[in-house]
């Protein structure tokens, strides 16, 4: 088979490998349609993923400019070919498209295609998306398309795998929804538990210095302290779950700049030291950013509410194409093996999920009286 500048086995694993790696759903799209592309030598690659209303829930394009694209207006519907595609689930390959008595006519800032092939990517007996490419950059024989029957085939196997790909990536999203919901939950118990306590106790403790007032100031003085204290003790519960919901943006920020900040507040908020420091750390994947920040406040929130720790040391540095994020304290440490055999887990269990879902690794070393160190390496992109 010959396939225009990349040809051959290494070319096809080289793009099912890419197609692997990514675990955003768009991510995988974007790398499916430009691998097709690149693999066939042609010169406009899409892929479309239907929705139940006649439209596309995603479509994703390789060779059109942005600006273009913002030209072309409107996603398309499920109409001429691409509706043959997804209703028959077979291959299409048409010499001329506009010829075809399905063509139903694009818009006016549309490139104009001619060769066409496209295949339906299945799922079982599921239709999940569209896979077409148009215009191969060859000389195409007399009244025929360009496209060839090994190219067909070769798109086939590309939408077989791209099947799994995306398969996988809508897993992966329905999995992390579950995890934010599951956080969720856990913040509101957290808030009911500590920050709603210590506001009832506030409450109490007004309205018994305001009934002191008069007849005893001195005791009177000793609740509105207590008052300031129960206040400040909420206020910092309030304004660390208020991090852990609402991280600073990774996609503006960067990983080490969340982390550095969210630190700070910590620091602030608690009485036990805790620092940061970053090395050479280049922008990762936004799923591990993403879990590398989720696994660090996990672990800062158990050494800082159940650690007794004086110190908590984080930091992020560079390993080959990834990253390693190491949480240290000297709190009060605790044995690995009992934790799990009590049932108790400290979130250890969330942490090794986080980690396993973004291709990691994650590590915990703890002796009681000793220290906690937790290690988290991601392998990048």
């Amino acid at each position: 088979m010959s396939h225009g500048p990349r040809s051959g086995l290494a070319a096809v694993s080289s793009a099912l490998l890419a197609m692997s790696r990514h675990l955003e759903v768009r991510d995988v799209l974007k790398t499916i349609v430009a691998s097709a592309r690149e693999l066939l030598d042609a010169q406009y690659a899409a892929l479309g993923v239907p929705d139940d209303h006649g439209g596309f829930a995603q479509f994703v394009v390789d060779g059109v400019s942005e600006e273009q694209w913002k030209a072309i207006g409107p996603l398309p519907r499920q109409h001429g070919i691409l509706a043959a595609m997804l209703r028959e689930a077979r291959a299409e390959r048409l010499a001329d498209v506009r010829k075809d008595p399905r063509f139903e006519g694009w818009p006016k800032a549309h490139p104009d295609l001619v060769d066409f092939l496209g295949l339906p990517i299945r799922d079982g007996d599921e239709v999940i998306g569209a896979l077409f490419l148009a215009n191969k950059n060859c000389e195409r024989p007399e009244g025929g398309c360009g496209f060839t029957e090994d190219d067909e085939e070769l798109l086939g196997i590309l939408a077989q795998h791209a099947a799994i790909a995306l398969t996988n990536a809508r897993l992966y999203e329905r999995s992390r929804e579950l995890t934010i919901a599951e956080e969720r939950s856990r913040l509101a118990h957290e808030l009911h538990d500590a920050v709603s306590q210590k506001l009832f106790s506030l409450r109490l403790t007004a309205q018994a210095a305001a009934r002191l007032v008069d007849r005893d100031p001195s005791r009177a003085k000793g609740e509105l302290q207590q008052v300031a204290a129960l206040a400040a003790e909420a206020a910092d519960e309030l304004r660390a779950a208020v991090v852990e919901l609402r991280p600073a943006a990774l996609d503006e920020d960067g990983l080490v700049a969340t982390l550095r900040t969210q630190i700070q507040v910590l620091d602030r908020a608690h009485s036990a030291r805790v620092t940061f420091t970053g090395h050479g750390v280049k922008a990762l994947p936004a799923s591990q950013e993403e879990a590398l920040l989720r696994v660090a406040q996990e672990a800062l929130h158990n050494a800082l509410r159940h650690s007794g720790a004086d110190h908590v040391d984080v930091t992020l540095d560079r390993r080959g194409g990834g990253a390693v994020l190491r949480i240290t304290d000297d709190g009060s440490g605790f044995d690995p093996q009992t934790v799990r055999r009590a049932g108790r887990h400290l979130g250890l269990v969330s942490m090794r999920d986080r980690a396993s879902g973004a291709g990691g690794s994650l590590t915990v070393e703890s002796v009681p009286g000793k220290g906690t160190v937790i290690e988290m390496e991601v392998p990048g992109g």
